[in-house]
């Protein structure tokens, strides 16, 4: 039974210790953050498409006033 609750004693410390260490905190969150942005990407892509379309052809059509 000793051995047990050492093991358990050991366990927690080391639970605590991983939980208080920041290794590898920042690859996760920029992950996280990736993942995120590409989600927001999917589900808005035929409106980000149309305004890039849209901006594009505003340039194109500025820039063949300016050269004309």
């Amino acid at each position: 039974m000793n051995r047990m609750l050492l093991l358990g004693m050991k366990t927690r410390r080391a639970m605590r210790r991983f939980s208080k260490s920041e290794e590898g905190l920042g690859t996760l969150e920029i992950i996280l953050i990736i993942a995120v942005i590409i989600i927001i990407a999917l589900l808005f892509k035929d409106w980000i498409v149309d305004l890039v379309k849209n901006l594009m052809g505003k340039a194109d059509d500025q820039a063949n006033t300016i050269f004309e």
